[in-house]
Order: C-alpha cells, then structure tokens, then sequence
C-alpha cells in the first residue's frame, strides 16, 4: 500500500492578480463553513457581506495566500489600518494607520478552501501576520471572529473579549466574536 504524504502549499504575499482567486474562494468558503453554524439567511449574507476583500491589505503587502499549483486554497493577513472587519459598512477611520504603541494590530479576512481545512493553513497565516506586525512595533493582535474561524484563533491562543452581534448592512444579525492575543517574543523567532 502506497500512502501519499499531503506538501503543505507554500505562503506569499498576495498580489493584485491574486484578487479574482481570493474573492472566489472568500465566497466559496463562506458556503462550505457557515451553514453549520448559521441560519440559511445568516449564511447567504455572509456571503454578500463579509466575503469581501479589503484591496488596502494588498496594497499595503499584509495579506497572504497559500497557493497549490495556481490556485489560491487560503487566504488571510493583518492590518496596520482601523478597519477591524468587513461586513457592518465604512467608517470614516477605516482607513486611519493604527498606532502599534498603543493599538492593536488587526488580524482580518481568514478564508480556507473546503478541501484544504485542518492542515495547516489557517495557522501558518497567523503566524506570518503575527511575525509581521511585531516586527512594526504592534504589541497585541485582534479580530472579529465569525463562529466558523473561533476553534483556530483559540487554538492559536486567542482569548475572547466579548461576543456580538454583527449587524450586516441589509440589517440581518450575525453572531461574532471579538478576540485578542499578544504578540510574543517566540512570535518574532519564527
């Protein structure tokens, strides 16, 4: 009998030409992962309102792609901007540089193809942003979680401040989490 050991697919920065793949596989993961955990009208809202790539995290070189053969199967960064989530609408400091002595960085737009969870993936993204962000001063990361992604930020050591509802711009609730976890010397010896 033969066994087939599984590469993990190598992580790089995302690229402008990445961006029809993220949005892909943002949309295709919301389908695969919320409908075990929300209504059908809760999952298809994620779909149209968080499943959205914020074009800033490209430009400013902190998001991340792990690529099989071309294709994009997770995807995931960090921001140095205000913005925390996408999914309630713009605010007018969304775009506004954090101050990494006094703010934390964002962790942002964690997506995994259906086929590629549990391997690694999620991980290695949180790794790469949290190595990243240290080495610009942050001290702490935070996210919004949605419950799908709330076992991973656990695991990777993320305590939970509060849960929320998330209102989506066509005014459908859904449940998040808001996490947080400093940044650790062993962080940046990565």
């Amino acid at each position: 009998m033969t066994t087939t050991r599984r590469t993990t697919p190598p992580l790089r920065t995302a690229t402008d030409a990445d961006v029809p793949a993220i949005a892909a596989l943002m949309r295709a993961s919301v389908r695969a992962a919320f409908p075990r955990w929300y209504t059908p009208e809760q999952a298809a809202a994620g779909e149209i309102h968080i499943a959205h790539l914020d074009r800033a995290m490209v430009d400013d070189g902190t998001y991340f792609v792990h690529d099989d053969g071309g294709q994009i199967v997770a995807c995931g960064g960090w921001s140095r901007r205000a913005r925390l989530y996408t999914g309630s609408g713009d605010r007018d400091d969304d775009a506004r540089l954090l101050d990494p002595t006094r703010e934390p960085a964002r962790v942002r737009a964690m997506f995994v193809s259906g086929d590629h969870t549990r391997r690694g993936l999620g991980r290695a993204i949180l790794e790469a942003s949290a190595r990243a962000a240290g080495a610009e001063g942050f001290r702490d990361l935070v996210l919004m979680a949605t419950l799908p992604g709330v076992p991973l930020y656990t695991a990777f050591g993320f305590s939970e401040v509060r849960r929320v509802e998330v209102t989506t711009p066509d005014g459908l609730g859904l449940a998040g989490v808001e996490m947080t976890r400093p940044i650790t010397a062993a962080d940046l010896r990565a």
